[in-house]
């Protein structure tokens, strides 16, 4: 009934096997990937026919993660999974790089790529998995893919990078200081097509190093999945490139000087509009026959992509008349938004982020729930990307894929320089509004994030700048990088190349590749000039900020203690009782975790210094020899019981009241009343005992033995 396909083999310290034939066999392509005990299903299906007018390639991926994948139940009302999660938005994209560009050109039928986490081991991330699973379906599945690729995860630790590091050892690398990389890469046999990575201050040398080894290592996955298809794979689909050489002689005959004339306008709003009339009057110059040919879309992005591509690799000279390796001028302001805790507008030519920082409490930590267990994280970024940032109108919703991707590379990029939450008890938001884009708007996130975080007086252990570079690769092996690209250098180029860093090196990189020629000189060239950019503009927000500035009167102020562990119950109480009337008598925020550290905050001083000392009152131990204020409760005949600490009491013996002789405690002393003591110690039962006599009751001073002596007379 089935006819099963298996190929297996030793892949760092798990067993990787690829498998097709018994699930899901309607598929074009179905491969179900195993590392360890993750497994991933990849399902592949496409369209056999293009749609009509379709101008564009539709690929669609999805990832989705399974919660029985860990033996867990979905939280929430309804128990089922629902909208895709922050991970699984990212991981989709993830997939989506590195093969979109391995598709034939001129392939414009609907490809949807769908990849379900099955089995998760909690030791090997199914991201990686699943990138294998999809890239072995599309390869067997018949569809024009040029691939396969493979992808590998790369640590770094004590000077030696690592295959496929274990999940635990990637969460949280901001808490784990002998982890000092999270590196995604994924490539053919001869390139390396897309690179994501959380770095804490690698050199570029160091970062190169771990792309080529993660390209090393990727290489027998993708004999694997050749020995595969060898065995199972689909007649290939019939699928000619459209020729339409003609078509475009026509386009590039009506049109090209005037589209050379349109990309020499520096100013992007004018050059687009006017871009926009070249192709009116280019296509209003063609046949009516020519007018309604589906690839006419493809002819005029083409005489763009030559006009522009041709002057940068020739002449040097690019849209807006900087060098290859010029930043676009800067203006960096902060402390624009007076009620806000931070704030700072970046400015980047025609690029614009205004990024406010907001300082919470533990409250505000963001809970997830991942197939890997549910965690707090202490710091947010969110990327906003409004239509009116590019001119458009066009429908606001909620975010995107892109959005949530810009997001999280800037998080990754600045996240590395936050200080200890036992050192800076904060939950941080940082919030990006894109006001104006003309390329690289996520850069400018992290640029005017590590100054808004600086305004709100976060102390970062450095400021964090990057920078955009772009490629362009012409056939006959020429090429130019360019430094800080603008959104038509992207648009039209064959790299785009994020690197983001402090002055000791890289925090975060993330590379898209086009085409399938990037040497390693090439990608060393493009580090090194992305170092000398990310310098200057670090050199120009040193201009407006360097290192923290006072917090804001509007933000709230936190301290921290640390209790013991068994002291925990007694501060929350019966209910949470005891913690309650903290909250309700200090009027300060408390939150206590599972170590026993406590975060009190308020604006008010005052409230803090009241919490605390409620606390410390339940938890501390009360020391011999020390003096304390405290409250008769209760009058006997041999002596007095003091509430002196806490809810600690302790007897003052009769003898202990006065240095001479009373008949009666209730003679100086009555129910209520407030007095000094000092604890002379615990006698043989435990029992507390106090002395009055020794201390003098009206400052609170201990009094010295001559005066002891003179009172006795």
């Amino acid at each position: 009934m089935f006819n099963v396909t298996k190929k297996s083999m030793q892949w760092g310290e798990e067993t990787l096997t690829l498998e097709t034939g018994k699930i899901a066999r309607q598929a074009d392509g179905t491969v179900i990937a195993t590392l360890g005990e993750t497994s991933v299903m990849a399902n592949v299906t496409f369209a056999k026919k293009q749609k009509e007018g379709q101008d564009f390639f539709p690929l669609t991926v999805h990832y989705q993660e399974k919660y029985y994948a860990a033996g867990k139940v979905p939280g929430g009302f309804f128990k089922r999974e629902a909208r895709p999660t922050e991970k699984e938005t990212l991981t989709a994209r993830l997939i989506d790089r590195p093969i979109r560009p391995l598709f034939v050109p001129g392939f414009k039928n609907e490809v949807l790529v769908m990849c379900t986490v099955l089995s998760h081991d909690l030791v090997n991330d199914p991201d990686i998995v699943a990138m294998i699973a999809a890239s072995a379906a599309l390869t067997i599945s018949g569809a024009p893919f040029m691939g396969p690729i493979a992808g590998a995860r790369v640590g770094y630790e004590d000077g030696e990078y690592i295959l496929n590091p274990e999940v635990d050892d990637m969460h949280k690398l901001r808490e784990n200081p002998d982890q000092r990389l999270d590196l995604v890469v994924a490539g053919t046999k001869d390139a390396v097509m897309m690179v994501e990575s959380e770095a804490y201050e690698l050199t570029e040398a160091e970062m190169l190093g771990a792309v080529t080894f993660a390209h090393e290592q990727i290489q027998p996955v993708i004999d694997l999945i050749i020995a595969l298809a060898e065995d199972a794979a689909k007649e290939p689909f019939d699928f000619q490139p459209p020729d339409y050489s003609a078509l475009y002689g026509a386009v590039k005959a009506a049109g090209e000087e005037k589209m050379r004339a349109a990309y020499a306008i520096t100013d992007k709003q004018e050059r687009t509009n006017t871009v926009a009339a070249v192709k009116e009057e280019i296509i209003a110059a063609l046949t009516e026959e020519q007018q309604s040919d589906e690839n006419l879309g493809s002819a005029l992005k083409k005489l763009e992509s030559g006009v522009l591509r041709g002057d940068v690799v020739k002449n040097g000279r690019r849209i807006d008349g900087r060098a290859t390796d010029e930043v676009r001028p800067i203006v960096c302001e902060t402390g624009l938004l007076p009620r806000t805790h931070g704030s700072a507008l970046f400015t980047r030519g025609e690029t614009q982020g205004l990024v406010v920082t907001t300082l919470g409490t533990g409250d505000d930590e963001q809970m997830i729930d991942a197939l890997n267990g549910t965690y707090k994280s202490n710091f947010l970024l969110h990327y906003n990307f409004p239509p009116y940032s590019v001119g458009e109108v066009g429908r606001v919703g909620s975010p995107g894929r892109r959005e949530i991707g810009h997001g999280k590379l800037a998080w990754r990029a600045l996240q590395a320089v936050l200080p200890a939450a036992t050192d800076f008890p904060y939950t941080i938001r940082v919030v990006s509004e894109i006001t104006e884009s003309n390329g690289s708007s996520s850069m400018a996130s992290v640029c005017g994030g590590s100054l808004s975080m600086m305004d709100a007086g976060v102390p970062l252990k450095a400021p964090v700048a990057g920078v955009a570079m772009g490629l362009v690769l012409e056939e006959d092996g020429s090429y130019a990088i360019l430094t800080d690209i603008l959104g038509d250098e992207d648009h039209l180029g064959d790299m785009d190349f994020k690197v983001a860093g402090t002055e000791n090196g890289i925090t975060s990189l993330q590379m898209d590749i086009k085409v399938a020629g990037i040497t390693p000189e090439i990608m060393e060239k493009a580090l090194a000039q992305a170092k000398e950019g990310r310098m200057h503009i670090l050199g120009e927000m040193a201009k407006t900020l360097s290192e923290a500035s006072g917090f804001s009167e509007h933000a709230p102020r936190i301290e921290t203690m640390t209790v013991p562990q068994d002291k925990i119950r007694e501060v929350i109480g019966s209910g949470g009782k005891v913690i309650r009337e903290i909250v309700e008598v200090s009027g300060a925020k408390v939150d206590i975790n599972d170590d026993g550290v406590i975060k009190i905050a308020s604006p008010n001083g005052e409230a803090i210094q009241k919490a605390y000392d409620m606390i410390y009152s339940i938890v501390a131990e009360p020391e011999e020899g020390k003096v304390y204020k405290g409250k008769v409760v209760k009058i006997v005949d041999f002596g007095a019981f003091v509430n002196f600490f806490g809810k600690r009491d302790g007897l003052v013996h009769v003898s202990q009241i006065l240095p001479k002789r009373l008949n009666h405690p209730s003679d100086v002393l009555k129910e209520g009343q407030e007095v000094w003591v000092k604890l002379l110690g615990f006698d043989d039962r435990g029992k507390v005992r106090l002395s009055m006599k020794v201390v003098d009751q009206d400052t609170g001073e201990e009094i010295a033995e001559e005066k002891k002596e003179e009172a006795a007379d």
